[in-house]
């Protein structure tokens, strides 16, 4: 699929189109581009992890191995309660984006973590997320439900939530996959230290 650069939008991240942004990107380069919608989804899951409440909530509280754990992250900046989060370029659809988007981080410790979106002051970030853990000790370890939803804004019309969500989903259903994959090793690799 051949890629064409949109024409930066204000405060916009990195955002290229393939096939379907061309009439975007057309009516981008005329000056005719004036709508910018929000797509957005929900993933849910809980699992009974076989490890201790405390060594779960040492690695979802440390910026560090949740860069470690979570596919398409490259960073966390952690600034007291306010943690901005860095993904890797994501492609869709046609579209490329770097989503960067700042969470106020609350702790309730060793049982919920629960975060909104909340950018800096006059910064307009393009992606939030807004979530929770819940952490439970349970026979054979701990529960822990996590409920995450996304929201983007992208220079593409209404029409296109349908597919553009179905996307996100399978995005986030995926990403999940790994993460949780990744934790359980990390928890059996420190188990075995």
């Amino acid at each position: 699929m051949r890629r064409i650069p949109i024409v930066a939008w204000q405060d916009a991240p990195p955002v290229t189109f393939g096939a379907m942004g061309c009439a975007v990107q057309m009516a981008r380069v005329l000056g005719r581009l004036d709508y910018v919608n929000t797509f957005s989804a929900t993933n849910e899951s809980t699992a009974v992890v076989p490890a201790e409440r405390e060594a779960i909530w040492g690695l979802l509280t440390d910026p560090a191995a949740l860069t470690r754990l979570t596919p398409l992250l490259s960073r966390i900046d952690a600034d007291g309660d306010h943690w901005t989060w860095h993904l890797q370029r994501i492609a869709a659809l046609g579209v490329n984006i770097s989503p960067t988007f700042t969470e106020r981080m609350s702790f309730e410790p060793l049982s919920q973590i629960v975060y909104a979106h909340d950018p800096p002051a006059g910064v307009r970030e393009r992606t939030g997320v807004a979530g929770r853990y819940d952490l439970h000790a349970v026979e054979g370890g701990t529960s822990l439900a996590i409920r995450i939803t996304i929201s983007i804004e992208l220079p593409l019309p209404k029409a296109a939530g349908p597919a553009v969500t179905r996307v996100i989903s399978s995005t986030m259903q995926r990403t999940g996959e790994k993460f949780a994959a990744n934790l359980l090793r990390e928890l059996a690799g420190n188990r075995a230290r």
